[in-house]
């Protein structure tokens, strides 16, 4: 197996384990006060992560986009707090699957933003993944949860966060400065506001935050490994197993239900998004001359 698809599963699977444990955390704890001890731990990996770096922890943090950098941690850090509220309020599973729409929600701000051009059938993939997203929240029908309006709002707020990474990205010409002021602008933001929500927590529940802050650094660094040994277009796809794995957890750990209708919504986002990984890979190649 290419070690770049084995690193992008293990980061994977990590995640999805991060997202039953904070899931678990949320449902007993303010959303705020966790996801800041997390940070402080993301915080020290990036910062340890940097001093091993060519031209340590200031070379790293040099960007020509210092405010785009900064407001890019502040913004990841909300939209963790946004898509773990949503886990809460309407379950692991149900949060995943309409979080799985971000990179279609990513194709389209790439029009105005990055001023790139998008065909019809990327748009009409775009279509076909809001139509799934529509089939699981079914509006107006018995199982509608207007709640599922947070997970929607947690999407698009990771999806700016992506186009805003390619434009740090883009003029930086590599990602250290964008994953040190991830960690750094993260924490400093999550700190500013976590201790109003300081709150007393079990012991085993202090091992489970322990366990997530673990994973969370694991799994970012075995995200890296992936991408320094292959290449990004054969690990995007992989990105979808997260949304599986969590229904899974969601359904085995914490019993919550997925009917037909709701798999066929899945399916629908699923089957466009990897539509417009592979038409963007085919656009790629054909610029290349390949």
């Amino acid at each position: 197996m290419n070690p770049g698809i084995l690193y992008a599963l293990l980061a994977v699977t990590l995640f999805a384990l991060q997202d039953g444990i904070s899931t678990h955390l949320a449902n007993n704890y303010p959303v705020p006060f966790f996801v800041m001890i997390r940070y402080w731990f993301f915080a020290l990996f990036v910062m340890t992560l940097a001093s091993r770096m060519p031209g340590g922890v200031r070379g790293t943090a040099t960007t020509k986009r210092p405010v785009l950098q900064v407001f890019r941690g502040v913004l990841l850090v909300l939209q963790i707090i946004v898509i773990v509220s949503s886990m809460d309020l309407i379950g692991l599973a149900a949060t995943q699957s309409i979080f799985a729409l971000h990179p279609l929600i990513a194709t389209l701000l790439a029009i105005p933003v990055l001023g790139e051009r998008v065909g019809w059938r990327r748009l009409a993939a775009v279509a076909v993944g809001f139509i799934g997203v529509l089939v699981i929240v079914r509006p107006g029908g018995a199982v509608f949860q207007p709640e599922a309006a947070v997970a929607v709002l947690g999407a698009a707020m990771f999806s700016v966060y992506g186009i805003l990474t390619r434009m740090a990205n883009r003029d930086d010409g590599h990602a250290r400065a964008s994953f040190f002021y991830t960690g750094i602008g993260g924490a400093v933001a999550i700190t500013a506001i976590g201790p109003f929500f300081w709150t007393e927590m079990a012991l085993l529940d202090w091992g489970w935050l322990g366990v997530l802050s673990v994973t969370g650094m694991t799994g970012h660094y075995f995200l890296i490994k992936a991408l320094d040994v292959t290449e990004a277009y054969r690990i995007q796809p992989l990105i979808y197993l997260q949304m599986v794995f969590g229904i899974g957890v969601g359904l085995v750990v914490f019993g919550e239900p997925v009917d037909a209708v709701a798999l066929l919504g899945v399916a629908l986002i699923i089957a466009a998004g990897l539509y417009v990984i592979w038409r963007e890979y085919r656009l790629t190649q054909s610029e290349r001359g390949t």
